[in-house]
């Protein structure tokens, strides 16, 4: 490919191949491999020249912005930098914004001397580094140095991937919240590790309320705020109950924005990297959108109740989300009554296509009395109670310990 010339499949190969990606150097400090685009073929040289050294090695040069289809394939070879010339203001956004969408762990720098508004703008969209004209050998390797940091934090982060938890309903009034707002907290006290809730109901979701707190930023803020969402960002939304749970809760105010399936993976993939376990009310929207999210958990409890249209919908939602991974799934069916001769257990194990994971008693007062006060079920003596906690006691792999039974004193 010439400096304007077209960009090939064939032109990538060739560029990548030329020189290893993510060889490691004396130190054992993984090589970055870096692309640079710009028009001016001479501006690349420079850059080329300042960048290729022990740290870094440039892997592909494009005189032309590439298009989405293009990119995707520069991506998928998995470089580390990302040089966008400011040829163009507009363009070079647009790009900046493409590339830091698809793929966070890539450092995107940007080249030239924009003014403050469109330095705001690169911003937004996801320059890390601005490399300012004239260029200084210093400065582009330090940038070289902090996004080799990245990328190890990164790396270390993918190493130490926390479990994702996802609770969701087949019905409205399921009970989704109350389980899995108390499981959280059962969870945080079994595991003594750290525990994040995440409030996915943008509408009416009501954690907060359930754990008697006040948030001052929801996951809206994350999802409204996509291009700049990092760890430290994150960790400024969530809020901190006294039990050491932390929660990102639902806005306290009805919105009709939709949720970002990006975003959701976004928010979750930094969750993950920081908390060793992160619990997801994800209420009862089943669409597309919450398809990668159960994709992506490690187990997915699906709470229903023993009803004509609740057992129908479980039915429908297990064929269509997990018809061939069922041992992802666990089954709840929450206000359970033994002694309920409406439908029997042949019935609700075949619309189920197994029998329950988990049974939790109905137990109106309880959960009720906990509603209006703000103090968890998980902190009372009640049978649902000991139900959640055997749940949060198997997800951290415990053993959950077995209910003790009434003794019955005889007469001799």
């Amino acid at each position: 490919m010439d400096a304007f010339g077209k960009f090939s499949g064939r032109d990538l190969k060739k560029g990548l191949m030329a020189t290893p990606a993510q060889s490691a150097d004396s130190l054992g400090v993984a090589m970055l491999s870096v692309v640079v685009i710009g028009a001016q073929a001479e501006r690349r040289s420079v850059l080329a020249r300042l960048v290729n050294g022990p740290q870094a090695k440039v892997v592909l040069e494009l005189g032309t912005y590439p298009r989405a289809d293009d990119l995707n394939r520069i991506l998928d070879t998995e470089c580390d930098v990302v040089i966008v010339d400011l040829d163009d203001i507009d363009a070079a956004v647009d790009l900046v914004e493409m590339i830091s969408a698809s793929d966070q762990s890539i450092t995107v720098m940007v080249y030239g001397r924009p003014d403050p508004d469109v330095l705001v703008r690169l911003m937004r969209a996801g320059a890390r580094e601005l490399l300012n004209e004239p260029l200084q050998t210093g400065t582009v390797g330090l940038a070289l140095v902090r996004a080799a940091s990245r990328l190890q934090e990164g790396q270390r982060y993918k190493k130490t991937t926390g479990k994702l938890l996802v609770f969701a309903g087949v019905k409205g009034g399921s009970g989704v919240t109350t389980i899995a707002t108390n499981f959280a907290l059962g969870l945080q006290r079994e595991s003594e590790a750290k525990v994040v809730l995440v409030d996915l109901n943008l509408q009416l979701g009501d954690a907060a309320l359930m754990l008697g707190m006040k948030p001052q930023f929801s996951v809206l803020d994350a999802l409204k705020n996509e291009n700049r969402l990092d760890s430290d960002f994150l960790a400024a939304l969530l809020t901190k109950h006294e039990s050491g749970l932390h929660l990102l809760a639902a806005p306290d105010t009805i919105t009709l924005a939709e949720l970002s399936p990006s975003g959701i993976d976004q928010t979750l993939r930094l969750l993950r990297a920081t908390f060793d376990y992160v619990v997801v009310d994800a209420g009862v929207n089943w669409r597309d959108t919450y398809r990668g999210l159960t994709e992506a958990a490690d187990s997915v409890y699906l709470v229903t109740q023993v009803s004509i249209v609740g057992l129908r919908n479980a039915n429908r939602v297990i064929s269509e989300f997990f018809p061939n991974r069922k041992g992802k799934a666990e089954i709840v069916l929450n206000r359970f009554e033994a002694k309920s001769d409406e439908i029997d257990e042949e019935s609700v194990n075949k619309a189920l296509t197994r029998p329950p994971d988990w049974k939790v008693p109905n137990d109106f007062a309880s959960a009720a009395a906990s509603q209006s006060t703000g103090i968890p079920l998980i902190s009372q003596a009640s049978p649902a109670a000991r139900v959640i906690l055997s749940m949060a006691q198997s997800a951290c792999g415990k053993t959950p310990v077995p209910e003790k039974k009434k003794k019955i004193l005889g007469l001799f």
